[in-house]
């Protein structure tokens, strides 16, 4: 299809199918955690490595290096082989009987995942308008939600017949279909001949943009913003059990309450912030940054609260609910953001180096961080130590209030994008 890009809604629509995929792929691990720990023998301090550290080791590095390749070459070919890549070794992770071997198998999946985020925002932010790209944007992660939500009724309603084992092999199966219909969709920006759009060989490109960051300080602020919300995805890997083992619910009907739950409110996190973003922006004079500033001041405080409520009651399921819903409600305003704030030619590398920051500091750190903490409380004989956990992870979810904060008291930030598009040029 060779002017598949003069159709949004089409093109949109097909990288929220990737995204979905990648997503179950990539949580799968939490949806049939009880299991997998279980008939592996692990400790959470091992979940906690192989659903945050041994991810960002390969997903947070190699964000960035296939990002810096989409801002030179065709972005959908950068995602074809990342497609192909992580569905092979989806399909690895049910063969895996050891630790170390589901751990090999997960690093070469974030390794393929990284391609699609940088990629596709880029494409996106070139196809939609400024005036609509928080909308797209927000639209696209609803994927996330979507996927994670799956991902848990997968488990939920097919462990018993297909297994965790086969429910990965099938999964992988899905996924290498799918590539040469990606492969074969052309991304022409290297032929226009405008080279100022393209980016520079990777060295220089992340020279570039640490450029960029020192002289746009409400690019860095917001990203660190961005990363700051998502500690609530390390309280999601270890939800699951918290409610299984703190809140005596059964794990498979958890499993499935909390996949329909992160659909529902996760999805509608997405589109909402994604829509509000740009329609409030230019009520405001923080604009976007001002709706992530309401959005996390309304939020964690009912998040904090579910953790001390009676299971089951109506402020527990408040508060998960507005847990599931802030965090992909962040993702339509703080990358309609970051995509004003970098130069063109490097849109997809910004994204890339947002993606590396979220994978080791929140994902990496704070999984491995929340196992080692929940595990020292457990062997001090704390009662409810993953409540503690979770509690810390919401406080730290809650201090992205700081940064977005900062950036809307700046003014309008599309002035300042405006500025700060020039900065670096080739």
């Amino acid at each position: 299809m060779k002017n598949w890009k003069q159709y949004p809604a089409l093109a949109l629509a097909g990288l929220v199918a990737l995204h979905i995929i990648a997503h179950i792929d990539r949580n799968m691990l939490m949806g049939f955690s009880p299991q997998i720990i279980k008939d592996l023998r692990l400790s959470n301090t091992q979940y906690g490595f192989l659903s945050g550290v041994v991810w960002v080791l390969s997903f947070g590095v190699m964000a960035l290096f296939l990002g810096s390749l989409a801002d030179r070459f065709s972005r959908t070919r950068v995602i074809a082989f990342g497609l192909l890549v992580w569905s092979i070794c989806t399909a690895a992770s049910g063969f895996a009987q050891s630790f170390e071997q589901m751990a090999l198998a997960r690093f070469f999946v974030a390794t393929g995942e990284a391609a699609l985020v940088p990629s596709a925002i880029s494409l996106l932010a070139e196809i939609f308008t400024p005036a609509r790209r928080g909308t797209a944007m927000g639209v696209f992660f609803m994927g996330l939600p979507i996927g994670i939500g799956l991902s848990f009724i997968i488990a939920g309603w097919l462990g018993d017949s297909l297994g965790w084992r086969g429910a990965f092999e099938v999964l992988g199966a899905v996924g290498v279909v799918l590539v040469l219909p990606v492969l074969l969709l052309p991304d022409k920006r290297q032929d226009s001949g405008q080279t100022e759009e393209r980016g520079a060989p990777f060295v220089q490109q992340m020279r570039d943009l640490f450029q960029v960051m020192r002289r746009t300080p409400l690019l860095w602020q917001t990203i660190v913003g961005f990363i700051l919300v998502h500690f609530a995805i390390v309280g999601l890997a270890f939800l699951q059990l918290w409610l299984v083992q703190e809140r005596g619910f059964n794990a498979a009907e958890i499993a499935r309450r909390v996949g329909m739950l992160t659909l529902a409110f996760g999805t509608l996190g997405a589109f909402v912030g994604g829509v509000l973003g740009d329609r409030l922006a230019r009520r405001f004079k923080g604009g976007h940054a001002t709706v992530l500033s309401l959005l996390v001041a309304l939020c964690v405080p009912l998040t904090i609260a579910a953790l001390f409520a009676p299971p089951k009651s109506f402020v527990f399921y408040l508060g998960l609910c507005a847990g599931l819903f802030l965090t992909l409600a962040t993702y339509g305003p703080s990358l309609a953001l970051i995509q004003a704030f970098a130069p063109a030619n490097m849109r997809a590398t910004a994204s890339g180096a947002t993606m590396m920051g979220i994978n080791v500091f929140a994902i990496a750190i704070g999984n491995l961080g929340a196992g080692m903490l929940s595990d020292h409380l457990r062997a001090g004989g704390a009662s409810a130590p993953l409540t503690t956990v979770l509690l810390c992870l919401n406080i730290l979810v809650g201090c992205a209030l700081l940064f977005y904060w900062k950036v809307s008291r700046s003014g309008d930030p599309r002035l300042h994008a405006e500025r700060d598009k020039s900065v670096v040029a080739h």
